[in-house]
């Protein structure tokens, strides 16, 4: 849902004059949804869980003088806020131009370097109320910094993220992605971030990945490695995705997508494998997407319950 753009410059139009540099904008945006999803296995068998979009996103932007432009966002959602009665959600500032790069203050649920790309093969598919184990990642925190390089040659961008020592970050890490996009419908990837959230495990993270678009068929893989310097079999995880995706037509697509998690130093590692079917229509603004998706060894457990299934039916509009 988009809500005309109210202009910030009209009281200041009534007490000095303002450049046209400065004037700025201020612009809503949301999404009118709901769907019902079930989890099927162990104690999930209670019913069907229903859910509709509950946020809004106000966002402004403008160009100062000196030629760099600035971006405000800010999501209104109670649900997802860092404190209990919090009704912020993501919120940023983002100074620059494509001659300095871009610099952004990630003041909450921004993502690392590393952690923006972690599964870039089948977009989390493993992230559906089953219990899983989440894939690994490098350290995020609120109030971190991100910046994207200015294009150092063609096909190439370079990421850096910087997350501050705070009271749940007992060190600062540097995060540095890595893009080429040089090849029509080609993109690989690599990252490599630190997660120091605990002391005497910090880990060292990586990630590699790849897509392939060729007519209406899209290949995609990745891979995260986490080494951990924790003594626990468990601590260190490899994570593997891949996915194939098939748009029927401009209003129909569907992928399969499978995301294996392994910790490969314990005697008895039990791969956490998800695997699944997603599908979307859209016509005249409005989306109906599905999934079906079957979860083996979820969290790595080998009980019986661990084993899961759900399937989920949602429904968006735009206007």
């Amino acid at each position: 849902m988009n809500i005309k753009k109210i202009g910030l410059t009209a009281l200041a139009g009534s007490l000095v004059a303002v450049s046209a540099a400065n004037a700025g904008s201020m612009s809503v945006s949301g999404a009118a949804s709901f769907e019902v999803q079930h989890v099927n296995g162990g104690a999930d068998n209670a019913g069907k869980a229903y859910s509709m979009g509950n946020s809004v996103t106000f966002s402004g932007s403008g160009e100062l003088d000196n030629g760099l432009n600035v971006t405000y966002s800010v999501e209104l959602d109670r649900d997802a806020g860092a404190g209990t009665n919090d009704p912020f959600d993501a919120h940023s500032v983002t100074v620059g131009n494509d001659t300095f790069g871009t610099l952004t203050f990630q003041g909450h649920a921004g993502a690392a370097a590393q952690s923006a790309v972690d599964d870039m093969a089948t977009g989390d598919i493993w992230d559906n109320g089953m219990g899983h184990a989440a894939a690994p990642t490098g350290s995020s925190s609120d109030n971190m910094l991100a910046y994207k390089l200015p294009e150092l040659m063609e096909g190439v961008s370079v990421n850096i993220s910087y997350v501050p020592h705070t009271a749940t970050q007992f060190e600062d890490t540097m995060d540095v992605a890595i893009a080429y996009t040089g090849v029509e419908g080609l993109t690989i990837g690599y990252a490599s971030g630190e997660n120091k959230t605990t002391k005497g495990s910090e880990a060292d993270v990586s990630t590699y990945y790849l897509t392939y678009a060729y007519g209406p068929l899209t290949l995609a893989y990745a891979n995260t490695e986490y080494d951990s310097e924790a003594t626990t079999t468990t601590a260190d995880v490899d994570f593997t995705g891949y996915s194939v995706a098939y748009t029927v037509s401009d209003e129909i697509s569907i992928a399969y997508k499978v995301a294996d998690q392994s910790t490969p130093n314990a005697s008895s590692d039990s791969d956490q494998e998800v695997s699944g079917v997603t599908a979307s229509y859209t016509a005249g603004g409005m989306t109906i997407s599905g999934k079906m998706i079957n979860g083996d060894n979820m969290a790595y457990s080998t009980d019986a319950s661990a084993d899961k299934s759900m399937w989920e039916l949602s429904a968006s509009f735009a206007f």
